[in-house]
């Protein structure tokens, strides 16, 4: 059983890798809607989030045109990539429950 118990963390560590990433997408989505007040805090908060998902942002951003609804500019990216990171979460584990 120590084989099982090596795959549940795994798939135990990957859900939370998930979680986290999605959480910080959200947030990174939050934060671009509401014009904080500056602060210290909320700059390194603002920048981290920036820093971790922005990046796997602009892979989508590549493909997807920003929408543009007289004069409002729709970015409909973070939604693919949430898709797209749901989509790999779920081969992930159903790989590791193959095992």
């Amino acid at each position: 059983m120590p084989y099982a118990d090596a795959v549940s963390t795994v798939q135990d560590f990957v859900y939370y890798l998930y979680l986290v990433y999605l959480i910080c997408i959200i947030a990174y989505i939050i934060a671009s809607w509401i014009p904080l007040p500056y602060n210290a805090v909320l700059n390194r908060v603002q920048r981290f989030l920036y820093d971790v998902v922005d990046p796997y942002l602009r892979l989508f951003r590549r493909f997807i045109p920003q929408l543009n609804l007289g004069g409002l500019g729709l970015d409909l990216s973070p939604i693919v990539a949430i898709i797209m990171l749901t989509v790999v979460y779920r081969l992930v584990n159903a790989g590791l429950d193959a095992l």
